[in-house]
């Protein structure tokens, strides 16, 4: 095989990798976002409490994805 296929194809795999450690942090944000608007909805007076909370999670979901995505750049 050629090393310039090799290396596309390297390339491409790392491409698909990284939009699949995408999908993970993707669906727990989704999660998280909808738990806490049926809690605000079902007693609005913690909205503030359930809000900090919540953008709490979010940050340490996002923060798996960076560390997916880095991790990928680091040893690829």
């Amino acid at each position: 095989m050629d090393a310039t296929l090799l290396a596309d194809l390297n390339g491409n795999v790392a491409s698909i990798g990284y939009g699949l450690a995408a999908i993970g942090p993707g669906i727990g944000i989704g999660i998280i976002v909808g738990k806490t608007a049926e809690s605000m909805a079902r007693q609005p007076e913690l909205r503030s409490q359930l809000q900090t909370t919540m953008f709490i999670g979010i940050a340490f979901t996002e923060i798996l994805a960076l560390l997916a995505i880095v991790t990928g750049l680091i040893f690829g």
